[in-house]
């Protein structure tokens, strides 16, 4: 799988888009209104990624499922890098978590669960969200409203600056992390037409002929203890929900 960074060359342009503060559209001609208006732009680009995957919303495509010429894109958005970051900070603004003052669950606990199941769901309505770099972020407002609720609980935990940033850090990233493999083995059952659990089933001869024991005892008694009887996307969410439980509970600990 291609991972598409982003790579603004106008940072000042590309965050003037993201957050809004400048004219979204070229100057009317001869009082003629604009045809477009870059969340309209960012709209269909996100339509056909969610359709086709991330390689297709190139600005020639959504050009032409505007009905617009493509170097008129450009007079909108400078570039496919800064077209990828207005995606994907829309797709993290559709998370709706809740800010400053707003009303949120009680237990902390409970509130980081808030952030998991939220930002699983923006993977699973978009796939394509797992083959964009999150390494260097475009700094909009749905990627900090995600950075500032994280914080938040683990600052209300009374925990020093560092081990709030080193918290939620590792929080995140865990998160992000598995919804995207869960985004990937989704992806994968719709453009093959095949399950996990057929995929492993079609290889299961291998156990048989090919499973060298003594190199994998540990391996082979787990399996005999029933290590493996659940199916792969119930072995995917119970690890899932092992890890992100024994991370909460560390945090906890450190509180405590």
């Amino acid at each position: 799988m291609t991972v598409e960074h982003n790579g603004a060359e106008d940072i000042d342009r590309a965050l003037a888009l993201l957050w809004h503060v400048r004219e979204q559209h070229p100057e009317p001609v001869r009082g003629r209104r604009p045809r477009l208006a870059v969340g309209r732009i960012v709209e269909v680009a996100i339509g056909v990624a969610d359709a086709e995957g991330l390689v297709a919303a190139s600005m020639h495509r959504v050009a032409k499922e505007l009905g617009a010429g493509t170097m008129t894109l450009y007079t909108y958005v400078p570039g496919k890098a800064e077209l990828l970051d207005l995606m994907v900070d829309q797709v993290l603004s559709e998370r709706r978590l809740p800010g400053p003052g707003d009303e949120r669950p009680a237990d902390w606990r409970t509130q980081v669960l808030l952030y998991s199941d939220r930002t699983r769901e923006i993977y699973r309505h978009h796939p394509w969200l797992r083959e964009a770099s999150r390494v260097r972020p475009a700094l909009g407002p749905g990627h900090l409203a995600g950075q500032e609720y994280l914080l938040s609980i683990l600052d209300s935990l009374g925990l020093e600056a560092a081990q709030v940033t080193a918290a939620a850090g590792a929080l995140g990233t865990y998160i992000d992390a598995n919804a995207a493999l869960e985004a990937e083995s989704a992806h994968l059952e719709r453009v093959t037409g095949q399950s996990d659990d057929a995929w492993w089933d079609q290889r299961s001869v291998f156990w048989h002929r090919y499973f060298p024991v003594e190199r994998h005892p540990t391996m082979a008694r787990v399996w005999e203890n029933g290590g493996f009887v659940l199916t792969a996307a119930e072995q995917a969410a119970q690890a899932y929900d092992f890890g992100l439980n024994r991370l909460l509970d560390g945090i906890e600990e450190l509180v405590a």
